[in-house]
């Protein structure tokens, strides 16, 4: 299946903009749709990218967005739930509008992101509206192809994970930290990027889903000690307790910025990891995070592109 266009939703965040400069490396004309415009301004100078103010909860605006669509990826998703945004309407609601937009404009190829852990009977909101996004996809298999990707934690310059921790090694020797001793498998976002270009149009890859996680696991506990080791700093973690967890969570959760919450704290009650290989149809393994994490964290920001270069050669 050859795929000319694609149209991204959630193009101006974290992950759509990597998936935007692949795309564009390859000739393939991106059109990113975002509410403000001003958040694509790092998008509009690539040679390939249109950048469209539209509401995507809107069906009427969805419909027109993606005509002329060879494929659509949707990226939206939301870690906190706050002021009009829900999980329900971004990770349940906006998938099923997706799918009928889709239909309705002959879209060939649906590449939707969804999480790890996701799951009906999952221990939070989070992780079970991605459930229900997930089963809108299904559901359109008959008329639109899909395919899902599961990632654990996603890692890079400019990330709010790995990022957040640096930020708070540089001013705290002691960290409380709730959920410690919580499991993630963090992947790199251009590897993440990598999957969803190499699965466009692929036959192998459609109404598949994909867990898509790097090549080790590691506690929470263990990245914030990584991400202080890599940054010359020298810092105590001191793992809370499940009721101390709690209220360390609530007040958070009720500070602007909302670093976590309680809904985050009941989705690391569960590991975030995959026990499945790196699938074989991308044709690559991920890179490690001792191999990225340290050169951007301490590099320039030509610095921290090595890490793709060299990925992508081979070395």
């Amino acid at each position: 299946m050859r795929i000319a266009t694609v149209c991204i939703l959630g193009g101006t965040g974290f992950v759509g903009r990597a998936i935007a400069e692949q795309l564009a490396a390859r000739g393939i004309r991106v059109r990113v749709v975002t509410r403000v415009v001003a958040r694509a301004a790092a998008l509009r100078v690539l040679p390939t990218v249109e950048v469209v103010a539209a509401n995507p909860q809107d069906p009427a605006q969805l419909r027109a967005c993606f005509d002329n669509m060879d494929a659509v990826i949707n990226l939206v998703g939301i870690l906190h739930e706050g002021g009009r945004q829900s999980f329900e309407d971004c990770h349940a609601e906006l998938p099923r509008k997706v799918v009928e937009a889709c239909h309705a404009s002959g879209v060939r190829h649906l590449l939707h992101m969804s999480a790890l852990g996701a799951a009906e009977d999952a221990p939070s909101a989070y992780q079970r509206s991605k459930a229900k996004g997930e089963v809108a996809v299904r559901a359109s298999s008959s008329i639109t192809p899909y395919t899902i990707f599961r990632p654990s934690v996603i890692f890079g310059e400019g990330d709010r994970f790995l990022g957040l921790f640096a930020g708070m090694v540089r001013w705290f020797p002691v960290i409380p930290l709730a959920g410690a001793r919580a499991r993630f498998q963090p992947i790199w976002v251009e590897d993440v990027a990598r999957c969803f270009v190499v699965a466009l149009g692929n036959p192998a890859c459609l109404d598949k889903s994909y867990e898509l996680c790097g090549p080790r696991a590691y506690t929470l506990a263990e990245l914030v000690r990584f991400v202080a080791a890599s940054s010359g700093r020298r810092t105590r973690v001191l793992a809370l307790p499940a009721p101390l967890a709690r209220v360390q969570a609530f007040m958070l959760e009720h500070l602007p910025g909302k670093l976590m919450t309680r809904d985050n704290l009941r989705s690391m009650s569960v590991d975030n990891v995959s026990a499945a290989p790196f699938p074989e149809v991308f044709g690559f393994q991920p890179a490690p995070l001792e191999a990225v994490v340290p050169e951007y964290l301490v590099g320039t920001a030509a610095r921290a592109r090595y890490p793709l270069y060299r990925h992508n050669a081979g070395r």
